[in-house]
């Protein structure tokens, strides 16, 4: 049971982290910038905003934006958190499947405990994968804006990858704590098995190393 939940609790956390990376590429609301000074840009109640795939201009009265269409003329640090951020959300499916195939309750043909081993431990690999691709691209990101242009604050757009990004991190790290050996071992000191004469059950005697067996 307390296997189960952690399985639970994990699978919980990375998909949540999987959502948030998604909405974080998918958004365009990572930096604020301003190109006067920041009491202008208040008293104005004139901000741009910027992401991976457009520049906006937000106001109470108007909202436009321009997209970056021109891959080649784009600073690098924008390139490089485009690739990474895909690259983030395309490991996520694969890594939500193998996690979901490895529960405890989900029963496949010919599946042994091994077997389901293998899986939750690859699918928290790629899930630390998936969560390092998000941290860098989500910090190189506003280091490369304020570089380049007047960076005034984060957008939600950042927030979100920032937290899914962790989350995927924490979900794929206790994936595979609960993908040890011990944890799939099962106990052998309340066995019991069934004997055919009798019908009854007996306990199961326990090896010659355990501390029950020696004799005082």
């Amino acid at each position: 049971m307390a296997l189960m939940c952690r399985q639970l609790c994990s699978g919980a956390a990375t998909t949540a982290g999987w959502v948030g990376v998604i909405v974080a590429t998918v958004t365009n609301d990572w930096v604020r910038t301003c190109d006067y000074t920041v009491a202008t840009c208040v008293r104005m109640d004139e901000l741009g905003s910027r992401g991976l795939w457009a520049e906006c201009v937000i106001s109470p009265s108007l909202s436009h934006c321009v997209a970056l269409n021109q891959i080649l003329s784009l600073p690098a640090y924008v390139q490089t958190a485009r690739a990474l951020m895909i690259c983030a959300c395309l490991l996520g499916l694969p890594a939500i499947m193998l996690v979901l195939m490895s529960m405890y309750c989900i029963r496949l043909p010919n599946d042994t405990s091994a077997v389901k081993m293998k899986r939750a431990r690859v699918g928290g690999v790629l899930f630390i994968l998936m969560s390092v691709c998000g941290i860098i691209a989500t910090v190189w990101f506003p280091i490369g804006s304020y570089q380049n242009e007047g960076l005034m604050s984060f957008g939600y757009s950042l927030y979100a990858g920032w937290i899914g990004s962790g989350l995927c991190l924490v979900g794929g790290i206790m994936i595979l704590c609960c993908s040890s050996p011990d944890s799939w071992m099962p106990s052998r000191e309340n066995s019991f098995y069934y004997s055919r004469n009798r019908g009854t059950a007996t306990p199961l005697d326990p090896p010659a190393n355990h501390p029950k067996s020696a004799r005082v």
